[in-house]
């Protein structure tokens, strides 16, 4: 009979225990699967009657494949901050950590759990996207999807780095215009990054969000993946890992 490890167990347990957790707080899954396809949707009637030349993409297509990748991202961080604050306060993470379980297996566990998550919401949101609103690409729906997914991942791991620094949830929260609002404003949704003035296309160039919607970008011009694009993701999945590394060493057994 094969002996599961250690840490596998307790990895595995911190995973089952987070999603049976969402689960049962129905309106957080509610809005973990609905607030951006209801966003997407909203968007699409902002710009249902803008009219558009022959021969270029609605401005819906080019604005609405971007959120696909910044929507999952902000909804994921925000929940993943407040999450795991609320364990830090209830004192849950402060038992976890007098057991066997090691900071990594914990991140791990919650980001596995949040990624699982992440998933679903990024999917609903495509299936919604492509299926009902008509947004169209020329790329693969499951290059977008794909994309989609990672950069949700990516908010889980910068959400659980955020909230080693926060003290309370408020403060969790405080961290989102701090971590995600240079990113949107510098991503290239806004002005193409290549326009920004020079000092601030350089601090695009470290920001992560920056690369996810480059990828995006690239699947919406091109049918098929290109090197630029798999760069771009492999920048984004560094970025990811690295966040939760980062998290792994600055979190905090107790609240104060």
């Amino acid at each position: 009979m094969t002996t599961i490890p250690a840490p596998l167990r307790c990895y595995c347990a911190t995973t089952v225990r987070i999603l049976r957790q969402l689960r049962a707080d129905h309106r957080t899954v509610a809005m973990l699967l609905l607030v951006p396809t209801l966003l997407m949707t909203l968007l699409y009637f902002v710009y249902h009657d803008t009219p558009t030349a022959a021969g270029v993409p609605r401005l819906f297509d080019r604005v609405g494949i971007a959120m696909l990748g910044i929507l999952p991202f902000i909804v994921m961080f925000l929940i993943t901050a407040i999450a795991m604050q609320r364990e830090r306060i209830s004192g849950t993470l402060e038992r976890l950590m007098t057991t066997p379980l090691s900071k990594p297996d914990l991140l791990a566990g919650y980001g596995t759990a949040f990624s699982v998550a992440a998933a679903a919401q990024a999917g609903l949101a495509c299936l919604v996207s492509f299926g009902l609103l008509g947004l169209t690409a020329r790329g693969s729906v499951w290059l977008v999807l794909l994309i989609a997914i990672l950069d949700a991942v990516l908010g889980v791991a910068l959400g659980l780095l955020a909230s080693a620094f926060a003290r309370t949830e408020f403060q969790a929260v405080q961290f989102m215009p701090l971590i995600v609002g240079p990113q949107f404003f510098l991503c290239g949704l806004l002005v193409p990054r290549d326009q920004l003035p020079r000092w601030l296309e350089i601090i695009s160039d470290v920001l992560p969000l920056s690369y996810a919607v480059d990828a995006l970008q690239q699947v919406s011009r091109f049918t098929g993946a290109t090197g630029q694009m798999w760069r771009d993701l492999g920048i984004v999945a560094v970025f990811a890992a690295v966040a939760l590394g980062l998290g792994a060493a600055t979190l905090r057994r107790r609240t104060a």
